[in-house]
């Protein structure tokens, strides 16, 4: 059985050849290719990058042989805001980069209404048990992190970018 899904990725620029290399380190799961299956977060992240660069925003869409690309990949998919989230994103985030263990990442994304905890919890403010206490009534955003070129190349594809965007 297949599992086929349709991912996006927010930018300011048509990306039909996505490269995991270029993206920014110290994100929360390093520096590779990050998408969404939610379309209403890849807006708001459209429209976030847009807004800072002074362009427009695009929504780029791709399909993932998600299943195929799981058969082959080192990855790593957390279930639920925890311990083992926490400390991985405050790592990769402090530049500790355990994230070259994996191909695939996926799940929640430390966004505006995450970080604070995280950052709060990583400078020693918050107690861990303090953190996950704050982020449990949360409900995550997915981001899923692309990280090895070759498994991208083979089992991401472009589909479109959408440029008139709401």
């Amino acid at each position: 059985m297949t599992d086929v899904i349709e991912i996006y990725h927010a930018a300011t620029e048509r990306i039909e050849t996505p490269d995991c290399r270029r993206g920014r380190q110290n994100l929360d799961f390093g520096q590779g290719f990050y998408l969404t299956d939610i379309y209403d977060q890849a807006l708001v992240w459209a429209t976030r990058k847009s807004n800072e660069r002074g362009l427009s925003p695009v929504i780029n869409v791709y399909r993932l042989d998600k299943s195929a690309m799981l058969n082959e990949a080192r990855f790593r998919i957390f279930e639920n805001y925890n311990v083992e989230w926490l400390d991985f994103i405050v790592a990769c985030r402090t530049g500790t980069e355990i994230w070259k263990e994996y191909d695939y990442i996926e799940w929640g994304v430390a966004d505006d209404r995450v970080i604070d905890t995280v950052n709060l919890y990583a400078q020693g403010f918050i107690s861990r048990d303090r953190a996950l206490k704050n982020l449990q009534y949360l409900r995550p955003n997915n981001q899923i992190c692309l990280l090895n070129q070759d498994l991208l190349n083979k089992h991401l594809k472009f589909i479109d970018c959408l440029e008139r965007l709401p």
